[in-house]
């Protein structure tokens, strides 16, 4: 089995944590893909809202999907964790949600958890995905 680590220089640089912003198993094309959020490459949070979060940590999803070779049409899971009950949050994640995804309908899972990455980080989402590579 041949792993590729994918680490788009557009985002934040996650060696000193010891991650890759998504992984490849080359012999199946999985694309694993971890969770992304709304992050500048201080690794501080640029915006405020969950919304907004969602906003951004979708195009950095995008832009780590289109780096290994894959699209949101190739996308098979989400997992959306998101600070506090999901249920609270529907209404500023699921607009998100489908301005990224259209047609496309991955498996998704949406979690509430009590802390994250960092205090203000409010949601963070991760993919598997197939890859075309």
């Amino acid at each position: 089995m041949s792993i590729l680590n994918i680490n788009p220089s557009s985002l934040y640089d996650g060696s000193s944590s010891c991650l890759s912003h998504a992984r490849i198993d080359t012999k199946t094309g999985l694309v694993f893909v971890s969770g992304q959020v709304d992050w500048d490459s201080n690794c501080e949070v640029k915006s405020i809202g969950v919304g907004a979060q969602a906003e951004s940590a979708m195009q950095n999803l995008l832009t780590v999907l289109d780096e290994a070779g894959s699209s949101v049409e190739n996308l098979l899971q989400l997992r959306i964790y998101v600070r506090g009950e999901v249920s609270e949050h529907l209404g500023e994640i699921a607009p998100v949600l489908s301005k990224y995804l259209g047609t496309t309908r991955p498996a998704i899972t949406g979690v509430g958890v009590t802390s994250l990455a960092s205090p203000e980080t409010l949601i963070e989402i991760e993919a598997v995905a197939k890859t075309l590579l």
